[in-house]
């Protein structure tokens, strides 16, 4: 049986960092791309940031990049996510995803993920 499970989210103010981690269990971690989306109230669920198997490929939205960094260590099966500068807009549950597919302009892609996580509540006040 997989298993995502996401660690890390909580409540921060404008301007600080959280770091997401986030653990697999079940699968053959580097057999995936991974990556990390979020979807606010009221809001579809939008791709974040998300990696190839061995990193050598990356994708950030415009809205986060030069913010969050995010990394993987295929030893461990853990995948994490760097938050730096957060903004009341990066209020959101983030997810955790592993999935086969990829996009080059769009990383992995919602509708290619296989496994998701159960989501972790990232809250950024002003």
């Amino acid at each position: 049986q997989v298993q995502v499970l996401e660690s890390g989210g909580g409540l921060v103010q404008a301007g600080g960092s959280l770091r997401l981690s986030c653990t697999t269990s079940g699968l053959t971690f580097d057999d995936y791309a991974m990556g990390w989306f979020r979807q606010a109230p009221g809001k579809e669920r939008e791709g974040v940031s998300s990696l190839k198997w061995d990193g050598a490929w990356i994708y950030y939205a415009d809205s986060v990049k030069g913010r969050f960094t995010i990394s993987r260590d295929n030893a461990k099966n853990m995948l994490y996510l760097q938050m730096n500068s957060l903004k009341p807009e990066d209020t959101a549950m983030y997810y955790c995803a592993a999935g086969r597919q990829w996009s080059t302009g769009g990383g992995l892609p919602a509708q290619g993920v296989d496994y998701w996580g159960q989501g972790t509540q990232v809250t950024v006040s002003s």
